[in-house]
């Protein structure tokens, strides 16, 4: 090493090979055109009424999504789909753990479709109360069913939402509509007494019920009985054939028991085996018959009105709470007051009423 060169000393460290970029540059260049684009809602609307089941799936996550900026998106699409609606036969299933719900909803569309109808089922999946999260697994339990060309499965999570359906269920209905589904089926997520809101969205309750269980009729809540337009007892094959005939006479003289329904019809009580697909012909012309009676007695129009007019209160509940949650003003009191319900400094109550003072004054000056 020598004072007038420093760079020819043995310690110093030679500079090394600039690293390439881990990317092609060629490829980043067009990385952009790869990047899915968000559909306008145009877009939207003209995939659904092609009957495009991708873009039908999408639209329904998007009135699915909790995010602002999806809301008015989805408004718009509802609207613009609402003419197309409404004239589609809709289904609820519901039925006890184990009763096979999914092999019966299976098999019953698969029947429909050969008779020429298009099926979309939506079906609802309980969430974790913990983790939030669902299985959401309909899709493999129907594995036939969803690869049919005029059928269209969407797996969608409860969210907490009370009622056996979830948050955006009725909207999901009007895009199927839309799209051309002329028979919905709403697979709820069990019996439960919290079930009868999926009532309130369909023309045809069914509820599925399972032979040799034990006390039947002490297994499911009265009202959900009630609301019941067709009970059908599955897996009636093999040795469980005679249970299955006991239960449909049981089932039989628990119905005289209850009050007439004011659409004039009396529910029925039919064995099947969705596994055998036996018995599914007469669930269907059991659903016709129905339909034919309420549109002629005009209980059909009027439940239908009935559900448009729930829309309407459920729009203004749910308008007034996401504004209400959703306030720049409101939400650092939430925080505020919590922590002083949790020093007892104030009752939860008062907190309440004070929130809700201070969201109607801030409503006042707008």
């Amino acid at each position: 090493m020598t004072k007038d060169n420093p760079e020819k000393s043995a310690l110093n460290v030679q500079k090394g090979i600039d690293q390439p970029s881990q990317v092609n540059p060629l490829l980043s260049a067009g990385l952009q055109k790869f990047k899915k684009v968000k559909p306008t809602v145009d877009d939207f609307y003209q995939g659904i009424l092609n009957h495009e089941r991708s873009m039908l799936g999408r639209a329904i996550t998007l009135i699915e999504s909790s995010l602002s900026e999806d809301a008015e998106i989805a408004r718009q699409l509802i609207n613009r789909c609402l003419p197309h609606s409404g004239n589609s036969i809709r289904l609820g299933i519901t039925g006890v753990p184990g009763a096979g719900k999914s092999t019966f909803i299976e098999s019953f569309g698969l029947n429909l479709i050969e008779k020429g109808h298009k099926v979309a089922v939506l079906a609802i999946d309980p969430s974790s109360t913990r983790t939030k999260g669902s299985i959401l697994g309909d899709k493999t339990r129907m594995e036939a069913l969803s690869t049919n060309n005029s059928a269209f499965i969407r797996p969608s999570a409860s969210s907490g939402t009370l009622g056996g359906v979830a948050r955006a269920t009725r909207e999901a209905v009007i895009l199927c509509e839309a799209a051309g589904f002329d028979i919905i089926v709403i697979e709820t997520v069990g019996v439960g007494q919290s079930e009868t809101a999926v009532s309130q969205i369909v023309d045809f309750f069914l509820l599925l019920m399972l032979a040799g269980g034990g006390d039947e009729l002490q297994g499911i809540k009265r009202g959900i009985m009630e609301m019941a337009d067709l009970i059908v007892i599955n897996k009636a094959d093999g040795d469980n054939i005679k249970k299955a005939d006991l239960s449909k006479r049981d089932f039989e003289n628990a119905l005289h028991l209850f009050p007439a329904l004011l659409n004039g019809w009396t529910p029925k009580v039919l064995t099947a085996s969705a596994l055998y697909n036996k018995g599914l012909a007469d669930v269907w012309a059991t659903i016709e018959e129905f339909i034919l009676l309420t549109k002629e007695n005009g209980y059909f129009k009027k439940l239908r009105n009935e559900q448009s007019l729930g829309i309407l209160k459920e729009g203004i509940e749910q308008g007034l709470t996401s504004g209400f949650f959703n306030s720049q003003t409101i939400k650092p009191l939430i925080k505020q007051y919590e922590q002083q319900i949790l020093n007892a400094e104030i009752n939860p109550y008062e907190a309440a009423q004070l929130l809700l003072s201070t969201y109607i004054e801030e409503l006042k000056k707008r």
